[in-house]
């Protein structure tokens, strides 16, 4: 709101000055003056595409910042760079084709001005910590080129280099700890060597309009990953990732106070999972007006199984196209303890009060994608866990509670057996928790167990094939509830 009310001054004491025959030139100058803009191509940054602009870059974040704040405005051009850090009150902003390339060299991600990272390395493009009001703006592109020629998975380090860069060191492309006030409006961001936009313990967070396009590069790219994030709103973005694309995790704090809204998503996972991580939980999240395609891997995935409570969820108004398993709740006794990596057993969380509802699904098989599939051809068991039914499970002694799934039509592949419904469906208590870890379910529609309180309302289910396993299978569930209109 203060926001709006400063523009409203200010557009109000412009036009009034227009009206009074002010010099027109004279005004536009003096609100220039009041935030200072610096054009980067005027302070020895180059964007040839080949030049390493580290340097340049952190000396004009670090002027800005010394003078209160400002804007680093980037033409058109192609700047190169390793690791800049971000600083309170920075403003990147980027014309039309106007680019921000990584550095294809390891050595220009020093780790040594870094936090440790609570989860995996702490290598990345760009970074800041304890800072406020930062913003991405305008129509070029961040890309950070992580690719598997410059960037292996696990890779060995080279002649050179010292000991420490052994093991798996790919850079993330954004990083971000104990900050507030982030905005993230326009841009594309691009091809990350390891996770893509990484929020550690941030508030006050505003994603608009963003274009992701992390899928195919590389492994483990993540789209937007909020570890212990409050008071967040993604809304009208496009995002296309390898792993995970929206992505909540807790390794210490909760997440909370999250909506998502108006978002077109695609993965090779998940188009949306809470979790891994989950120490800290999940509270308050609302999810709407989203479609979800591509999704082999699965669609919506709402996971605790490190001790945290994961409560008051809604998912609304969702459409999904081409995903696999399309809703996998797990409460589960993995029990990592993130902040202090050694390990520890944790208590054992909740996952309770969530409602998804008004869902439009199709199921599909991931050889279906194929081009040299026959579809008369014999259905692997792997490819129908893939594809499997809506999976709600705790373990013995702990329950889901209090789920409603309402205004629901899910159009599922079939090609499951009568034999497939004789299979034990383990347990899996502490095990990294995916659904198609579990195998094939002995159900197509729906698979629930240590549960209570679970309500089906207007659930419409249906096979597009013959299918010999039953249409619900619950286990060790108190109080299930399938009503009709």
């Amino acid at each position: 709101m203060k926001a709006v009310f400063l523009l409203t001054v200010v557009i109000t004491s412009f036009s009034s000055l227009i009206a009074n025959g002010e010099n027109f030139e004279a005004t536009l100058n003096a609100l220039k003056e009041e935030s200072l803009v610096l054009k980067i191509t005027e302070h020895g940054v180059v964007g040839d595409g080949e030049t390493i602009n580290t340097v340049g870059l952190q000396k004009a974040i670090d002027y800005c910042h010394e003078k209160g704040g400002g804007t680093l405005w980037f033409p058109a051009g192609k700047y190169v760079t390793g690791t800049i850090r971000l600083k309170s009150n920075i403003t990147l902003s980027f014309d039309h084709e106007a680019y921000l390339l990584g550095s294809l060299k390891m050595e220009d991600y020093p780790t040594d001005k870094l936090r440790s990272a609570r989860e995996g390395q702490a290598e990345c493009l760009i970074y800041a910590e304890d800072a406020e009001n930062i913003q991405f703006k305008g129509l070029g592109v961040i890309d950070g080129r992580g690719t598997p020629e410059f960037f292996p998975r696990n890779r060995k380090s080279r002649p050179g280099e010292e000991q420490k860069r052994r093991g798996d060191r790919r850079p993330r492309l954004i990083c971000m700890e104990n900050c507030k006030n982030l905005t993230f409006k326009g841009l594309t961001y691009k091809n990350p060597a390891f996770w893509g936009i990484h929020l550690v313990d941030c508030r006050d967070i505003h994603f608009s309009a963003v274009t992701i396009r992390f899928r195919d590069n590389n492994r483990n790219n993540d789209g937007i990953d909020l570890d212990g994030c409050e008071n967040v709103l993604i809304e009208q973005c496009d995002i296309e990732s390898g792993d995970d694309a929206i992505c909540l995790k807790s390794s210490l704090n909760p997440c909370r106070n999250i909506v998502v809204r108006g978002c077109k998503v695609s993965s090779h996972t998940a188009a949306l999972k809470f979790g891994t991580s989950s120490r800290g939980g999940f509270i308050d999240i609302d999810v709407s007006d989203c479609n979800f395609h591509d999704c082999p891997m699965g669609a919506i995935k709402l996971q605790s199984v490190d001790g945290g409570k994961l409560e008051n969820i809604k998912i609304t108004r969702i459409t999904m196209d081409e995903v696999g398993c399309p809703i996998f709740l797990r409460l589960g006794n993995r029990g990592t303890d993130f902040a202090n990596k050694r390990g520890q057993q944790g208590p054992i969380g909740t996952l309770r009060n969530v409602l998804i509802s008004d869902i439009k699904a199709n199921v599909t098989l991931r050889a279906d994608k194929s081009p040299e599939r026959d579809p008369e051809d014999e259905v692997s068991d792997k490819d129908l866990a893939w594809a499997g039914p809506i999976m709600i499970t705790g373990i013995p002694g702990h329950r889901i509670e209090n789920v409603i799934l309402k205004n629901i039509q899910i159009s599922f592949p079939g090609h499951g057996t009568g034999e497939h419904t004789q299979r034990e469906v383990p347990e899996d208590v502490a095990k990294y928790p995916e659904q198609f870890f579990f195998g094939v379910l002995p159900a197509w529609g729906a698979y629930i167990r240590h549960a209570e309180n679970i309500t089906f309302e207007n659930v419409q289910l249906e096979t597009r094939a013959d299918d010999g396993r039953e249409r619900i299978v619950v286990d060790d569930t108190t109080n299930f509830q399938e009503l009709s209109e």
